[in-house]
């Protein structure tokens, strides 16, 4: 096939593992799950979340990484593939709103990771520990604010894109997700040594099992657990488009959810101890990142060098998943429009960033991420999930699974695949409803 041959494979399980676990490890675990446990019972929270991203990851994200690899391309070609099986025609247009999300999320994200890109440099420099936080970010988050930082963000990304998948994609997510591990951990660990921290740990970890009674508290498990392992029906299927037919995808897909959950407790124990060692409320969202945490790293010991590690690690997590974003994008001009592969991703790249340019406020920022994610990417997740177990069907896609794998599926995964595809429905409808759960 055409993509196969631009954008060739992974050449290891370790490659393929660790760049599916650089998409799935983004902002959400790091400026919102921490909070998240806090607010929903502590500990307790745990277990609802640890539930679903067993489900998630188990017929989730095997399904999208299996229909990619048995189709060989993104999510176009791959919804043409399962319709022209079924008689019909139209499948490649379908495809397209999966895609709009993830390119939604991708527009949005780039300012983020532009903003990262900013803090790290004025942590190397120092302006980030001697300016007062909220007015150093407020002077950055407003309408064409950071536009070089993003500019570099959107042309690293695509640089990397147009290194192809051995030579781009896998090379630097084998580097930046094993530093990504190092240094959170670096962090963590120099945060418990600091007095008050205990009180973090307390609220994180002391279960309030009443919680558990809470329905608010499952859907908010089920919200973070689905997003954190970017389930959208474009990303995590492209890079399955990528795998040796060899490979297991059931071990791959649990492996990847392993790892974003560690990296999601690294944040935690790295991050909500600090800012009660200092006294400061915990929050969510922008706010803790980069209002919150230069407060806690203005008053620690050291505070400049753990500054850089927290957002040099920050911004390999956020570059790592906008890669996959753009990447399935760019794959989709390559497949159906025939496009070579450096216009595809150039002109993806202009796309992301000529619409991002607008969206450096905060607001409009978190006002257009609000709408994709709460309404277009879990649509797109859900219309992949049906086109997945019930469009292409379990036999088809249960033999791609059983590629690689010494034991073949049983029938019990029947019926936790349908079931799974309620849920990402719940997903898209309680979203909805609660203004966002992910």
């Amino acid at each position: 096939m055409e993509h196969k041959r631009t954008a060739g494979q992974f050449a290891s399980s370790a490659g393929f593992i660790l760049a599916a676990v650089g998409s799935a490890v983004g902002m959400g675990n790091i400026w919102l799950f921490p909070y998240r446990i806090g607010q929903y019972g502590g500990g307790a929270f745990l277990v609802p979340y640890f539930i679903f991203v067993a489900l998630f990851s188990y017929v989730g994200l095997s399904g999208e990484f299996g229909l990619g690899r048995l189709t060989g391309t993104g999510t176009s070609g791959s919804f043409d593939y399962v319709l022209k099986k079924r008689g019909k025609k139209g499948g490649s247009i379908i495809g397209i709103l999966p895609l709009l999300g993830v390119l939604g999320i991708a527009i949005g994200y780039s300012v983020v990771v532009g903003w990262v890109l900013k803090y790290t440099v004025g942590s190397l420099t120092g302006a980030v520990l001697t300016n007062e936080p909220q007015a150093y970010f407020d002077a950055m988050a407003v309408d064409f604010g950071s536009i070089p930082w993003h500019l570099i963000a959107v042309v690293l990304t695509a640089a990397v894109l147009l290194m192809g998948v051995k030579d781009g994609i896998e090379k630097i997510s084998k580097f930046m997700m094993p530093a990504f591990f190092i240094l959170f951990f670096i962090i963590a660990i120099r945060v418990a040594f600091l007095p008050g921290s205990w009180e973090g740990y307390l609220y994180l970890l002391t279960p309030d099992w009443s919680y558990l009674g809470k329905f608010e508290t499952w859907v908010m498990a089920m919200g973070q657990a689905f997003f954190s392992l970017s389930i959208n029906g474009a990303g995590m299927l492209i890079y399955g488009s990528y795998m040796k037919k060899s490979e297991d995808i059931i071990h791959h897909s649990v492996m990847t959810a392993i790892l974003d959950t560690i990296a999601a407790l690294l944040a935690g124990f790295a991050i909500i101890p600090a800012v009660f060692a200092f006294g400061i409320s915990p929050s969510s969202g922008p706010p803790l990142m980069f209002v919150t945490l230069p407060q806690v790293f203005q008053s620690m010991p050291m505070g400049r060098l753990f500054a850089v590690f927290f957002f040099v690690s920050v911004f390999f997590a956020g570059i790592t998943s906008l890669i996959n974003m753009m990447e399935a994008c760019s794959e989709a001009l390559s497949s159906q429009l025939k496009f070579s592969r450096r216009l595809a991703v150039c002109v993806i790249a202009v796309v992301v960033f000529g619409v991002s340019i607008f969206l450096e406020a905060l607001p409009k920022m978190g006002a257009w991420l609000d709408t994709v994610t709460i309404y277009i990417a879990p649509f797109g997740a859900l219309l992949c999930a049906v086109f997945i177990y019930f469009i292409l069907g379990m036999k088809d896609i249960k033999a791609e699974l059983n590629l690689g794998r010494k034991k073949p599926l049983g029938r019990s995964f029947d019926v936790i695949a349908y079931f799974y595809v309620i849920v990402a429905a719940a997903v898209l409808v309680l979203g909805i409803y609660y203004g966002g759960i992910g």
